[in-house]
C-alpha cells in the first residue's frame, strides 16, 4: 500500500514538472487516500498484534 502511495506521487512530481496539473492534482489525491489507508491498516495491525494470547 505504501509503495503503491509512493509511485502515485512520483507520478504527481513528474506531472507537475511537465506542466499537466490535472493529472498532477488527481495523482495527489490517490497518493493521499493510499497513505491514509495504509496509516490506518498499520495502527489496526499494530494494536492487534499486542493483544495477549488467549
Amino acid at each position: 500500500m505504501l509503495s503503491w502511495a509512493i509511485t502515485f506521487l512520483i507520478i504527481a512530481i513528474v506531472a507537475a514538472v511537465l506542466g499537466f496539473g490535472g493529472i498532477a492534482g488527481t495523482a495527489t489525491g490517490i497518493a493521499k487516500i493510499l497513505f491514509v489507508v495504509f496509516l490506518v491498516m498499520f495502527i489496526v495491525s499494530f494494536i492487534m498484534g499486542r493483544r495477549p494470547r488467549r
